[in-house]
């Protein structure tokens, strides 16, 4: 069966195509239209199409629309309550009479399809497929958690032979991730879009407000969990959007992010009890908190946990497309890696190259070239193979550094305009990661986990350890990654250091380059001095 994927009712429109139970390809929509999370101004930030995204994944596979056995919508307007408290139930009934008109919406973006071949997901379903269906586990616990969907934040429950069997959900308008987004906005950054600044302003903090909400944010027994309204200004004052950071806006961050990691764990432990799985698969905006994610590893009751790249809304294009699949009787196959989105060939980019006019080479080898450049301490922008699908550069969209350098930190935060509490992050061979880093699963291919650097290299590696002494680490594999790993070989063998840093290659406010043109653009405006884009490079002059 071919079934397209489709996500498009709040943030982070995108695509997803499976066919006969394997992933093909998948993209976010902010790669085309270059506006982050899919947001135009309200009232439309919500209601964006992938409609680029979509016809290139149909396209990458040589599928017209009409030739589509099935459309996996995920989200569900029956299951909308509009009079659930805290909701505005006007807003609810313009996002649902949108969402029940997607198949009119979609025959008019991909021409030729039927409408009929449209089917609603449950959102928190689809993102219950996307972990469990995509993950290299089989049988498995299923846990999600996000904002919310239609009239739920959370799901819990299992997979068995491809079929899920709902547990627990939470009722709006109890939800981790409302309070989260609330405390991302009392703290100056921008909701539904900077979570995860919270969770790293939380290492330079105290949690001396925990005992203060704790009764407000608790699990209650049953695989549920209750956020009652906490007046944030009680406890701090709202930074303003730019205002200086104070210790208690940390402190702020600290509180929260523990007591988040503490109702998961009761609700791990719950499920856990309940299914007696010995793996566990994770999606929803709330796991992408990579500091979350390790705690439930290190303390939780499960012996494995896999967390799909792109766990926020982006990926319920993925498991709703993945859903359809499993309840048509096509066993999915594991996800093959984060590497879904487009590439081009050699010559397509030397094109690019040329019409831009700027001088490149083609170096006999790429990967001792650029390990050449970041042994002499050059930060690198990295541009090769299929764009990844999820919001983390995993090596083929990446801006590198050398990690041994303290001031690279706040080196590439200059040049990506972020705030300096920032950490970057490393990449490292597989068979060497257990060398310098310790607590955290091994592998972690996708950067969803965090690791303590062991002491003895604390001081080797300073730019992408943390002030807390941790890392969120990228494990590369080299029979996945050959180019990546031979660049990690060549960096190693000039200075002694089997791991490089490695941050998206994007700036302040802007999705993470995609097509040849981004990449340039992204070159050209910011101080970088190496562009590797397939086997060529671009020295800045």
């Amino acid at each position: 069966m071919r079934i397209l994927g489709i996500n498009a009712v709040f943030h982070d429109p995108a695509a997803a195509l499976v066919v006969d139970g394997r992933i093909v390809a998948a993209a976010e929509e902010e790669r085309f239209t270059r506006r982050k999370h899919g947001k135009r101004p309200v009232p439309f930030s919500a209601w964006e199409l992938p409609e680029r995204a979509a016809a290139w994944c149909m396209e990458s596979a040589g599928i017209r629309p009409s030739e589509l056995d099935a459309v996996g919508y995920s989200y569900d307007p029956a299951l909308v309550d509009h009079q659930l408290g805290g909701l505005d139930p006007s807003w609810e009934e313009l996002r649902t009479t949108y969402a029940r008109r997607s198949p009119g919406f979609l025959r008019t973006a991909l021409p030729g399809l039927d409408p009929g071949v449209v089917h609603f997901v449950p959102h928190h379903v689809a993102h219950a497929a996307s972990a469990a269906l995509a993950s290299p586990f089989g049988d498995t616990a299923v846990l999600t958690a996000d904002g919310r969907g239609e009239s739920t934040s959370a799901l819990a429950g299992e997979y068995r032979d491809g079929k899920l069997e709902e547990l627990a959900t939470q009722r709006l308008p109890h939800s981790l991730g409302l309070m989260y987004e609330e405390v991302t906005e009392h703290l100056g950054f921008a909701r539904s879009s900077d979570e995860y600044k919270v969770m790293a302003l939380a290492s330079y903090g105290r949690p001396r407000f925990l005992a203060r909400i704790r009764d407000r944010i608790r699990a209650t027994g049953d695989g549920g969990f209750r956020t009652d309204r906490i007046d944030w200004n009680e406890l701090v004052a709202a930074r303003p959007p730019g205002g200086e950071f104070r210790p208690e806006h940390a402190d702020l961050a600290a509180s929260v992010q523990q007591r988040l990691e503490e109702v998961l764990l009761e609700l791990a432990t719950w499920l856990h009890a309940r299914t007696g799985q010995r793996d566990l698969t994770l999606a929803g905006g709330i796991a992408l908190n990579c500091v979350a994610n390790t705690r439930l590893h290190a303390e939780g009751p499960f012996e494995r946990i896999w967390v799909q790249p792109a766990a926020g809304d982006a990926g319920t294009a993925l498991g709703a497309a993945l859903q359809l699949a499993a309840e048509a009787g096509e066993p999915a196959e594991p996800m093959p890696g984060a590497d879904l989105g487009r590439e081009w060939t050699d010559e397509e980019l030397e094109s690019w190259l040329r019409q831009a006019n700027v001088g490149y080479e083609r170096p006999d080898d790429i990967a001792a070239t650029v390990a050449e450049a970041l042994a002499a301490d050059r930060i690198v922008a990295w541009f090769h193979g299929r764009a990844e699908f999820g919001p983390r550069a995993l090596g083929h969209r990446s801006l590198l550094a050398h990690p041994g350098h303290p001031a690279n930190l706040d080196r590439l935060n200059e040049v990506k305009g972020r705030e300096q509490f920032r950490p970057v992050a490393p990449m490292v061979p597989a068979e060497r990661a257990g060398e310098l880093f310790t607590r955290g699963p091994l592998p972690s291919p996708y950067m969803l986990f965090v690791h303590d650097v062991r002491p003895e290299w604390r001081d080797r590696i300073p730019a992408v350890t943390h002030v807390d002494g941790t890392a969120r680490i990228q494990t590369v594999d080299a029979a996945a990654e050959p180019l990546l790993a031979r660049l990690l070989a060549e960096f190693d063998a000039r200075t002694g250091l089997p791991a490089v840093v490695n941050t998206s290659l994007n700036t302040a406010g802007r999705p993470m380059v995609d097509d040849p043109r981004d990449a340039l653009e992204c070159f050209g405006s910011a101080p970088v001095d190496l562009l590797a884009i397939g086997p060529f490079v671009v020295w800045r002059r």
